[in-house]
C-alpha cells in the first residue's frame, strides 16, 4: 500500500513554529519508498514560522486574525493531487491539525480545546475515498509488520 503522509510527521520541519513531529513508522515508510510526504501548509507556500492556526466557524484563523482559508484551501488542494498522481490509497496525518486532523481538531479558541471536525486536507483526502489514519492510530498492517521485525 501506498501512503502519502504529513510532511512534519516525516521529520520536515514544516510545522508552524518550524519544527516537526518526527514519528518512526512515517519514517521508515518514507525511507523505503512507500510513502510520500506532503504539507498543504508549504505547498500553499505559508511562512515557516508562522502565526498557528485554528479552525474557527469553518474558516481558518490565524492567532493574529488573518483568514487563511484560501491559502490552507489551494495548499490542500495541491497536496490531494500529489498524492493521486503518487498512487496513494491511504494517508497518515498529524492529529488535531486544521490541514490534517480528522475526528478531533483544536476549537478555534488557541486554548489547545478539542472539538469534533476534520482538516481541510482531511476532507479532501475522504471525499477522494482515501484511507485516513494518524499518528496515533496507524494502520493495523503498519503493526503486524512490526511484530514481525522484532
Amino acid at each position: 500500500m501506498r501512503y502519502v503522509v504529513s510532511a512534519c510527521l516525516a521529520g520536515q520541519a514544516c510545522r508552524y513554529d518550524g519544527g516537526s513531529n518526527p514519528c518512526p513508522t512515517v519514517i521508515r515508510l518514507v525511507e523505503e519508498g512507500r510513502a510520500v510526504p506532503a504539507c498543504p501548509e508549504g505547498l500553499a507556500a505559508l511562512p515557516i514560522p508562522r502565526p498557528p492556526c485554528e479552525q474557527v466557524g469553518g474558516r481558518v484563523l490565524s492567532r493574529d486574525g488573518q483568514d487563511l482559508s484560501e491559502d490552507f484551501l489551494r495548499g490542500a488542494r495541491l497536496a490531494l493531487r500529489e498524492a493521486l498522481e503518487q498512487g496513494c490509497v491511504a494517508a497518515i496525518l498529524k492529529s488535531r491539525s486544521p490541514s490534517c486532523g480528522f475526528g478531533l481538531i483544536y476549537d478555534g479558541t488557541f486554548s489547545r480545546r478539542l472539538c469534533t471536525g476534520e482538516g481541510v486536507w482531511a476532507r479532501l483526502l475522504r471525499e477522494a475515498s482515501i484511507k485516513l489514519y494518524s499518528e496515533e492510530s496507524l494502520p493495523p498492517e503498519l503493526g503486524e509488520e512490526k511484530k514481525k521485525q522484532l
